[in-house]
């Protein structure tokens, strides 16, 4: 028999029911293996059982759980090697499975982004080689490692919300998550497989807060809507409603008892409630502002509230007196957590800092600060060590709570993290975002299977030299890097903007690089040597885009101060300004014959402009939010702009009329380019996916998933070779897959 009859008889035992479910569990009990290795480590195996319409990603996962059972491998002495590598398979999987449970396409181009380390074991080296050979369809491999590897920090994503989560809670016998989302429902999760169990709906507007009852059996959730429910958390049924808030309730919380709940609300009171009748039973005031959050003591006594008038209060439960104020934080406070020992009040705030307070004194120990943006939640270790707060600089932070270091920081949400629980084990951090998503961190110690490279904050903008030879990226982190396309490798850092870098361009002669920046300047660099060549000044506020002519002797300049300037790149001369826009320009193209310049503005426009005269001579009307990139086709007849509503319209140039909507992002698309046949069209978004177009028929073709928002991208003149960059600060390379006719004996 042929080796293509055998694969062709592989891929068909692999289409059964009963051989994907089963044969896995067969071969473990039966002490085969090596052919039980041999299966999950087969590709062919992976994408049968994913695709499979009663299995799915979930399902694989758990296959890879079969070799947990310690006494099985030492009986066997099985290699202990080839066990890790079925972890790191299973790590990636999981890491992947919010992507794989939507689109089982992305599998190849998962494990590639995931595991194509050299110091990944042959097995998965052969695993990849394998799935690079998918020609079914389109699709986009990874050339390095750039996607976050199993065993490390991040361990799943759970997706399901259709709005941001506000708040999460884990029950005590660390078996379900349960979050809480604008969307106005709560979801129940298990956190094992993260499979989500069943939706909680009720509740008529946001809802803001969540807490499990000490005995795991209830929820109790707080809402814009003004009210509490108390939920079965086995049945789900709503149990009960508490009525008596004449504004938003901002937080929850029970007593150690069970007995009773205290509600913190905007109109600046605290309430206790009867969880078993709903009667309520004090009202505490003295708050001045919206009171954020609240929490009660180990032994029940004392309830701690933080308010947005900046104080926290410290109150006796049982009679509903006011102890103690907490005066020094600058803004408002948004948490407030005790230690286990009921020692030490730990509280975040607005103005980006922590603070750890002696409850019994409520004297002020020490502060915290590390976030750049305010802190809206914080957690603590059962230990009483660490303590993990939440920001709306879309990170997780944890440290050390006795000495104040900062031991390290979880990146992966792509918008503001709204509230952080952690495992009863310690073990695990749960996250909520307003970014739709839950993640599951790995609180323990991490292995690292390889470094990614790339800048220290979100990569903003990416261009190719013409001759391919080399791409330079432009970051928050206010440098921009000089990459070998081919190796990959970083050539040059280049230092000198004061703010974050919001673009770049490369001169036609692929000699000088044209940086544009939140520092309201442009700057020119000697690509060869990293040199700063000289500085462009004259906008008023941060300089959002930039293009430069195709005979490379004018720079276009597009600006938050709502203008575009037109610059004479050999004498450094401001020629002309384009007023016009309402808002920022975002956004700046120039038409291929170097006549026509289009402009992106965030008041929902493109305009056309002469580029000799400054003349406007056309606008384009049709999206419903800011418009963040444009493009044009290298025919100059069509023009292609993307827009925070999520989707990207394609215009005839000419006439400004609109030919086509392409839809599929799920938020925000931040940038759109051309390739040079003019067929195809790249978009980026910040639902975390590079998608690509057909231009004639507005068909998506194909799809890949990063970490993080993906904010920009290039591709190189053959057409094939993308590259793109991350919120998380990495920049991707692709290599575009065909889809190609299977060849060889049938």
């Amino acid at each position: 028999m042929t080796n293509t009859n055998k694969k062709s008889r592989a891929k068909k035992s692999y289409s059964s029911k009963a051989y994907l479910g089963r044969y896995p569990y067969n071969l473990v009990s039966s002490g085969n293996l090596e052919k039980y290795y041999q299966t999950l480590t087969d590709f062919d195996f992976l994408s049968a059982k994913i695709n499979h319409p009663e299995f799915g990603v979930q399902a694989l996962i758990e296959d890879y759980d079969l070799v947990d059972d310690l006494e099985i491998l030492e009986n066997s002495k099985y290699n202990l090697e080839k066990v890790k590598a079925l972890k790191f398979i299973q790590g990636t999987l999981q890491l992947s499975a919010h992507i794989l449970a939507t689109d089982e396409r992305q599998l190849a181009s998962q494990l590639w982004g995931r595991l194509s380390s050299q110091k990944m074991p042959e097995e998965i080296q052969a695993l990849l080689a394998q799935a690079k050979q998918v020609t079914s369809f389109p699709w986009l491999c990874p050339l390095t490692p750039s996607l976050i590897s199993p065993g490390g920090r991040l361990l799943r994503t759970l997706t399901g919300h259709t709005s941001g989560v506000n708040a999460v809670a884990v029950t005590s016998d660390g078996q379900q998550v349960i979050s809480a989302s604008i969307d106005s429902t709560l979801k129940i999760w298990n956190l094992i497989t993260g499979e989500e169990l069943f939706t909680l709906k009720g509740h008529n507007n946001s809802v803001n807060a969540v807490v499990v009852t000490p005995d795991g059996q209830q929820v109790i959730s707080a809402s814009k809507d003004k009210t509490l429910k108390v939920w079965n958390l086995i049945t789900g049924e709503e149990l009960l409603t508490f009525n008596g808030h004449k504004g938003w309730v901002n937080a929850v919380a029970v007593t150690p008892d069970g007995q009773q709940v205290i509600s913190a609300s905007r109109d600046k009171t605290l309430k206790v409630w009867n969880l078993i009748t709903g009667e309520e039973l004090l009202t505490l005031n003295g708050h001045k502002g919206w009171v954020n959050a609240v929490v009660v003591t180990p032994d029940g006594q004392q309830i701690i509230s933080a308010s947005r008038d900046k104080t926290l209060k410290i109150w006796n439960l049982e009679s509903g007196k006011q102890l103690l104020t907490l005066n020094s934080h600058k803004d408002s406070v948004k948490a407030v957590a005790i230690t286990p020992n009921g020692q030490q009040i730990i509280s975040a705030s607005n103005d980006k800092t922590l603070k750890i307070w002696n409850l019994a004194t409520g004297e002020e120990l020490f502060t915290f600060t590390g976030h750049n943006y305010p802190i809206k939640a914080i957690a603590i270790t059962p230990d009483g060590q660490q303590i993990i707060s939440a920001s709306d600089d879309k990170t997780l932070k944890i440290w050390n709570l006795a000495t104040g270091e900062e031991l390290l920081t979880l990146n992966g949400h792509n918008l503001p993290v709204k509230a952080v629980t952690i495992t009863p084990n310690g073990q695990q951090v749960i996250s909520a975002s307003n970014d739709f998503t839950l993640k599951i961190w790995n609180l323990s110690a991490e292995e690292k299977l390889f470094t990614l490279n790339g800048h220290n904050d979100s990569v903003n903008a990416i261009a190719i030299t013409p001759n391919s030879q080399q791409v330079i990226s432009a970051s928050k982190d206010n440098t921009l890097k000089v990459w070998n396309l081919a190796t990959k490798e970083e050539i040059l850092t280049l230092n000198g903007h004061n703010d974050l870098v919001n673009a770049v361009a490369i001169t036609p002669n692929g000699k000088q690089v044209i940086s544009a920046s939140r520092d309201k300047t442009l700057k020119v660099w000697n690509l060869a040597t990293g040199e700063e060549i000289f500085t462009l000044s004259g906008h008023n506020d941060s300089v959002r885009a930039v293009a430069v002519t195709p005979n490379g002797q004018q720079v276009i300049s597009a600006s938050k101060d709502r203008t575009l300037k037109v610059w004479n790149l050999v004498t450094k001369e401001e020629i002309f300004t384009l007023n016009g826009h309402n808002d920022s320009v975002n956004a700046v193209a120039v038409t291929p014959n170097g006549q026509q310049v289009i402009s992106a503005s965030t008041d929902k426009t493109l305009k056309v402009w002469n580029l000799a005269t400054g003349e406007e001579l056309l606008t384009l009307n049709g999206h419903n939010l800011s418009i963040r990139a444009v493009a044009v086709a290298p025919n100059g007849k069509q023009v292609i702009s993307a827009s925070d509503d999520k989707t990207l319209k394609i215009w005839s140039l000419a006439t400004g009329e609109e030919l086509l909507t392409l839809n599929g992002h799920n938020f925000s698309v931040k940038a759109v380019i051309i390739t040079p046949n003019g067929e195809q069209a790249i978009s980026t978004s910040d639902d975390s996916t590079l998608k690509i177009w057909s231009i004639a028929t507005g068909e998506l073709t194909a799809t890949f998933t990063g970490d993080s928002s993906i904010n920009c991208c290039a591709v190189a003149p053959d057409g094939m070779t993308i590259v793109a960059g991350e919120q998380l600060g990495r920049v991707h390379f692709l290599r575009l897959q065909e889809m190609r006719e299977e060849s060889g004996e049938k």
